[in-house]
């Protein structure tokens, strides 16, 4: 499944940050950032996210990744990463955080096994073939610890290859042969350590987690199609929430307004148009539904008043709405089955 290029910067970062020492607003200065990509769980697109990563290389050295990294413990990541602890083995949790990472990042962990090994190798489709150390070395070590927690046991890496300079704190940390320079950032661990059981392996939790992060999971991947899907996916969303605006559909999808703009009118649409269709195409599923009231399924449409949504409503069907659903009562099965192939 193709990932869009969208970021959710969990909570987790921003507490990393500060126990850095590190003010957010330096930090989104540096990076030419707007203030609302420094909230909890903001969205951004893959080189804004790359660009927070070289202000903290910045302003606080090269080996930053490893430090916030070594600063967090499983508590406080993201449910995405978090279900990792709760596996039945090593193998488990790395199958369940590589499924569940592209909830967080468009970042791809792809798991290759032997008889001896297995390799975990890193890539960002959507970051030029420049990732910043900090970050792959905040990935790896989050990985080894995971493996180290999990299992509650030193286990160490078989070998690593990476793409950046030697370092003495990489070193010291993985405690490991490393091939420096390499072509690819690249995790080995030996294949008998993946039976290697979890301490805090709980099934009924793990069940929970996996519903949830399995739906988030089915939610993104309509999210994945081209720009009008997304954004129609996104007003079916929001509508509840208000009439949607241009502005907040932009900063979800990690884009300027201009920029989602001109992406719209190059495949034959327009947002205005986009609203207006998904709106239409919501209020005859919810008038299909005779428990809800009119009042209810304008408000639910992101209209401020009834009055709006029949105006509108009999611009689309030429009907108002409560004699649109009259008829299809009327009708029956027969409407019902016209109104799945419009």
């Amino acid at each position: 499944m193709k990932m869009p290029d969208r970021v959710k910067v969990p909570a987790a970062f921003w507490l990393g940050v500060e126990r850095l020492g590190v003010k957010r607003s330096e930090l989104l200065r540096w990076g030419s950032l707007p203030l609302q990509a420094g909230q909890d769980n903001a969205h951004l697109n893959t080189m804004q996210f790359f660009a927070l990563w070289r202000g903290l290389e910045a302003l606080s050295g090269p080996e930053v990744g490893l430090r916030l990294s070594q600063s967090l413990n499983g508590a406080v990541m993201p449910p995405s990463f978090m279900v990792g602890y709760h596996s039945r083995d090593l193998e488990d949790a790395l199958s369940r955080v590589t499924r569940f990472k592209m909830l967080c990042a468009p970042e791809v962990l792809d798991i290759t096994r032997d008889r001896e090994t297995c390799t975990l190798s890193m890539s960002w489709p959507y970051g030029g073939g420049s990732v910043p150390i900090s970050l792959t070395d905040a990935t790896m070590a989050s990985l080894m610890g995971l493996a180290r927690a999990g299992t509650g046991k030193e286990i160490l890496p078989l070998r690593m290859e990476l793409q950046r300079p030697q370092s003495d704190a990489a070193s010291a940390y993985f405690r490991c042969p490393i091939r420096w320079h390499a072509a690819h950032d690249r995790l080995i661990l030996r294949a008998s350590d993946l039976r290697l059981p979890f301490e805090k392996y709980n099934r009924e939790l793990l069940a929970l987690l996996d519903g949830a992060l399995s739906a988030d999971v089915e939610a993104a991947s309509q999210m994945a199609g081209t720009v009008v899907e997304q954004v129609r996916w996104l007003l079916r969303r929001n509508l509840t929430a208000g009439r949607p605006e241009l502005r907040s559909i932009a900063q979800e999808l990690a884009v300027s307004e201009r920029s989602l703009h001109r992406r719209l009118s190059e495949e034959g649409q327009s947002f205005q148009s986009l609203l207006a269709d998904t709106r239409h195409e919501l209020a005859r599923e919810y008038l299909a539904d005779g428990t809800l009231e009119i009042a209810e399924i304008a408000y639910m449409l992101g209209y401020d008043d009834q009055g709006s949504f029949y105006r509108a409503f009999q611009r689309w069907e030429s009907v108002t709405p409560s004699g649109w659903r009259e008829r299809r009562q009327h009708r029956g099965p027969r409407i019902a089955a016209e109104d799945a192939e419009q």
